[in-house]
């Protein structure tokens, strides 16, 4: 690969929101943080001045993208619930009832798939060393894929469920029961 080719692609991980507005690279920063972190500390991973961001962070508190933590020094981290609320309403606005009920018919059937290969209820209750030394098939790397795959679409069929158990409410509410 040239020079060129590197510098026309996507930027690195690392500075995947360098290139955007200091909100935009505030958000990002937020996505990728999974502990409380400091204003101070945000700002010195945007390169920002403190005080705007705490700016933007006080109006993510506000639009419950962040939880602010009244500690000292105060803290934010992602409030993992908003986007779990957005996801569930982006079903809802993009699919309808019959596509959201294909979709949990699809995802259930991916996890009873999963249910029946590894004779388990649940990923967790798979250890994937056993499971993988007990097949001829399977890789521990393929064990550990299949159950990543597992947990999300049980996470996934959740939201379809309360998705269309939504868009159930809202017709009912509307009248096209």
């Amino acid at each position: 690969m040239s020079e060129t080719d590197a510098a026309d692609g996507p930027p690195p991980f690392v500075d995947a929101f360098r290139s955007g507005d200091v909100e935009q690279r505030i958000y990002g920063t937020i996505l990728q943080t999974r502990d409380p972190t400091a204003a101070s500390a945000i700002a010195d991973s945007v390169d920002c001045d403190p005080k705007t961001a705490r700016k933007y962070l006080s109006w993510f508190d506000d639009l419950g993208i962040v939880t602010r933590h009244d500690s000292h020094p105060v803290t934010y981290e992602r409030n993992d619930a908003y986007f779990e609320w957005r996801r569930i309403n982006q079903l809802v606005a993009d699919h309808s009832v019959e596509d959201l009920q294909d979709g949990v018919r699809e995802l259930t059937t991916r996890i009873t798939d999963y249910e029946a290969t590894y004779d388990a209820a649940s990923p967790a209750a798979v250890n994937a060393i056993t499971a993988a030394e007990g097949s001829d098939e399977r890789t521990i790397d393929d064990v550990y894929s299949d159950l990543g795959d597992w947990a999300t679409a049980r996470e996934e069929r959740d939201r379809y469920k309360r998705a269309r158990q939504q868009r159930t409410g809202d017709e009912r509410e509307q009248g096209f029961e």
